[in-house]
C-alpha cells in the first residue's frame, strides 16, 4: 500500500478515479499529472498508447482523443491498474 502526502488537486483526482459510481470526464492530463507525483514512468508508443510503469506494474493505455477527458472504462481501468501497484485511496 502507497501512502503519499499528495497535493490537493492529485487527491481530487484520485478520489475521482476511486469513486463510486465510476465517473467519466476526469482530465487525462490530471491523471497522467498525478501519476507522475506517486513515482510513475511515462512512456510514449506508437500512436496515441502510452505505457505506465508503477511499483513494479506496468499497463498500457490510451490518451482520450480529440476529447481530453477519460470515458468511464478508462477510468475502471486506471483503478484496477492503481490498486494492483498498490494505491488504494482512503476517501480522505
Amino acid at each position: 500500500m502507497i501512502l503519499l502526502r499528495m497535493r490537493r488537486k492529485h487527491n481530487r483526482t484520485l478520489n475521482a478515479i476511486f469513486s463510486d459510481p465510476v465517473q467519466s470526464g476526469i482530465l487525462w492530463q490530471d491523471i497522467e499529472v498525478m501519476l507522475k507525483n506517486l513515482g510513475a514512468e511515462i512512456s510514449e508508443r506508437k500512436g496515441s498508447r502510452i505505457c505506465i510503469s508503477l511499483n513494479g506494474i506496468d499497463a498500457v493505455f490510451h490518451r482520450p482523443h480529440p476529447r481530453k477527458e477519460t470515458d468511464k472504462g478508462a477510468v475502471s481501468s486506471m483503478r484496477r491498474f492503481l490498486r494492483e501497484a498498490g494505491v488504494y485511496h482512503d476517501g480522505i
